[in-house]
């Protein structure tokens, strides 16, 4: 079990620092994961009714910064002392200082995620270029995986970007080789792609979505092709078991779609800091 182990280096204040700084990253990926999907449902609203010669039906400006967040009961713009991550939270009771509404708990569990895992890519990779790079890399996951249990939408917007970032960093074999990235991005893609043609031309039912495909293409430029049978190993037994125990438990109906990019998410989250561990020893197995 040797390949499990690891001596963090002493960066202590590096780690509380990313730890602090992805508090507030995690705020703000709270805006993210809750208006990325409305504007892609404004912007297919707007592309229908220009398309059937009508005028847009959203003309209001709507991104990530632009209305403020404000309580979606009453309308109360949140101030920036309502805002500090985790602890406004905690101060204001978990509801609308203006009408009492309940703030889901979601928001604070978002902030404290990304934060940890944040500050543990530090305190595992160092402070340096790979440390780094993995902070990014869990603030776009944190930001997927929520967004694909709320909508089961992957946006390009976030699995293209990762993608590319990945190939970029891998132009100086920060986590694999170019070659191993650019392969391991396309046979990503084609591994779930060719999973979907098949449940497809067997059932008739579409088994995932497009997003899945780019978001393993995305890990695969990342960590290179060896680590894809690791992470769709390890996302298929957790999607399973979830899913089975959510049938069982009656909580899921077996009919509804399971989202699968948080168990990628996940296993790719895994793979990057224990993956070439976890190859060996399955490897070794056969050897």
């Amino acid at each position: 079990m040797e390949y499990f182990l690891f001596t963090p280096p002493e960066n202590g204040i590096s780690t509380l620092f990313i730890g602090i700084l992805s508090l507030l990253i995690g705020s703000f990926l709270n805006v993210v994961i809750h208006r990325i999907p409305k504007m892609m449902q404004r912007e297919s609203d707007n592309y229908v009714a220009i398309e059937s010669g009508k005028e847009a039906v959203h003309t209001d400006r709507y991104n990530l910064v632009l209305p403020r967040s404000a309580c979606p009961h009453c309308g109360h713009q949140i101030s920036a002392l309502e805002n500090i991550p985790v602890i406004s939270y905690l101060v204001i009771g978990g509801k609308c200082t203006q009408c009492k509404a309940a703030i889901s708990l979601r928001y604070p569990i978002v902030e404290l995620l990304t934060g940890a895992l944040s500050a543990f890519m530090i305190w595992h990779f160092g402070s340096g270029i790979n440390g780094l790079a993995a902070v990014v890399f869990v603030w776009f996951l944190v930001a997927m995986t929520f967004i694909d249990a709320d909508t089961q939408l992957l946006p390009d917007d976030l699995t293209l970007p990762l993608m590319w970032g990945g190939l970029l960093l891998n132009v100086s074999g920060t986590f694999t080789t170019l070659e191993h990235a650019v392969i391991g991005a396309a046979a990503g893609y084609l591994a779930l792609w060719s999973v979907y043609w098949l449940f497809k031309l067997i059932t008739g039912k579409e088994g995932m979505g497009y997003g899945d495909f780019k978001l393993l293409a995305a890990l695969g430029a990342w960590m290179g092709w060896t680590q894809l049978p690791t992470i769709i190993l390890l996302s298929s037994i957790v999607g399973a078991t979830v899913g089975i125990s959510l049938i069982l438990s009656g909580k899921m109906n077996k009919n509804k779609p399971i989202p699968f990019g948080p168990y990628l998410a996940a296993a790719g989250l895994i793979a990057l800091v224990w993956g070439k561990g976890i190859t060996n020893q399955y490897l070794g197995l056969f050897a």
